[in-house]
This record gives C-alpha cells, structure tokens and sequence, in this order.
C-alpha cells in the first residue's frame, strides 16, 4: 500500500524522481481455462480500466521500469517482457485530469495544469507473460480493483488503452512464431493438446493439432515425459515439459514455427 506522503511527494515533486514526458504502459497476459487474460486496474473512485503502467525513475533503466510496474501487479519478479510499440498522441490523455486530480484529493493537493502529471506523456509499450495461477493482482494506494479480463470481454477502457491492447496481442500473434511462447503462460508440466489449445486461443484460429505437434516437437524446445495425465478412463496423455537450455537458445536467435 503506497503511503500518503510518498503520493503526496510524487504529485509535488514527481517530475525530480521520474522522467518528464516518458511513461510505460504494460499489458500483462496470462491464460486460463482456453482463455487469453489481461490484468487490469481501475483507479479509486473511476468506473473504466487501465493496463498496467508507471512512470520511470531517473535511477533505473527502461526494462527495470517495466519489470517493477509488472512485479507491482503480479507480485511475481523477472517475468517475461517484451517492448512492442510506442505510443505518442497529444490527444491520448485527455481525460487524465480525471484519475490526477481525483489523487490530488487523497492528499489534499490541487494539481493545476502546469503539474508534471498533466503533460503530454509517450508510452513505451510493453507486454508481459505469466502464468495466471502464480499471480495475485495487486494495485497501489489509489488503486481500486485489480484483476483478470477475457481478451474478447474487456470493460470501458481510460485513454487510448484498448489500442495498446489491441496492438499488443498483434505483436505477440507475430512473435508466436518466432519466439518460443508457452513457458510463461502454461504451468511446468502440460499435454500437447494443451499447447496446441494456448496456440490456437492466442492466434484466433484452428490449428491442425497433430502437424503442429510434429513442428513443436520438431524445434526441441519441449520434451516428453514418462508421466501421464489421467483425465477419465482410456484418457491418460503423456505429459510434456519446456526444454529450457533449448528454450533460452530459441528465444536468443529466435526460431521458425510454420503454423
């Protein structure tokens, strides 16, 4: 919970500890029963939802930035982060005064137009991948609700944070195939039809299960175990883990998957 003094101090004196004009937005992804989740907030008093997103300390680096807001949210450290696009608009934040000086009242602050959290601010977008079991949503101080929506159910979004989500899941359906997505968002031990169905949610579209099993496979990033999971009688498939040696090699110079 953020202490009133430490809010009051970045209202006054924000612009000391922060960067002007540089913010980051990060939209965390997680996946739950064949649906793809993002973790939202709504500030206190305010009936839409933002991503998640902070500004950048002048002792820290863009991804520390990125990696804290998400540490912040999930209480989960070194998630997976990817930087997918930047966000500059003098009209994006048109309705900020809104949540600003709603914050400002918290601490018996009046924020004029000069403040520093009223300029025009680029985001730096990031997305984040984890797994949806291992996070408890968590937000700051002025910070209302926290928690998980359906990718295809969002609620009414502030600023321009459905685009940012909307281009988000575009980059990461183009990194699918160069990047070894499922590690972060399926727990240690899946079947194939599991990572076939957390392929198939975050394309949009079906995939032909055992060809794609054959290309997976194919890439060595998962292996097979002896183990099976039992689901119901005469329905016991092997269980699979992420190769991680061949996972990092994977990430590093990338891959193909023809899918």
């Amino acid at each position: 919970m953020l202490d009133l003094e430490i809010l009051r101090d970045e209202i006054l004196n924000g612009h000391i500890h922060y960067l002007r004009n540089v913010s980051i937005d990060n939209v965390i992804f997680g996946y739950h029963k064949k649906e793809l989740k993002v973790l939202l907030q709504r500030p206190q008093g305010l009936s839409k939802w933002t991503v998640s997103g902070g500004y950048i300390k002048r002792t820290e680096t863009i991804e520390e930035a990125a990696s804290r807001i998400a540490m912040e949210r999930t209480g989960l450290k070194d998630l997976y982060l990817n930087q997918f696009k930047v966000f500059g608009n003098p009209d994006r934040t048109n309705d900020a005064s809104i949540p600003i000086k709603l914050t400002g009242e918290l601490v018996n602050v009046k924020i004029d137009k000069g403040n520093w959290m009223l300029d025009y601010f680029v985001t730096l977008g990031f997305y984040t991948l984890t797994e949806f079991d291992l996070v408890r949503p968590c937000g700051e101080f002025y910070t209302e609700e926290c928690q998980w929506w359906d990718i295809h159910n969002l609620p009414s979004l502030m600023f321009d944070h459905q685009l940012i989500i909307e281009e988000a899941l575009k980059a990461l359906r183009l990194h699918i195939y160069n990047y070894p997505i499922g590690y972060e968002l399926l727990p240690s031990k899946f079947t194939l039809p599991e990572i076939t169905s957390l392929y198939e949610t975050i394309l949009g579209k079906k995939l032909d299960d055992r060809n794609f099993s054959k290309k997976l496979l194919a890439t060595g990033i998962i292996m097979k175990l002896i183990e099976r999971k039992y689901i119901g009688p005469h329905r016991s498939p092997f269980l699979y883990v992420f190769n991680k040696i061949n996972y990092e090699e994977a990430l590093k110079n990338r891959m193909v998957l023809a899918i």
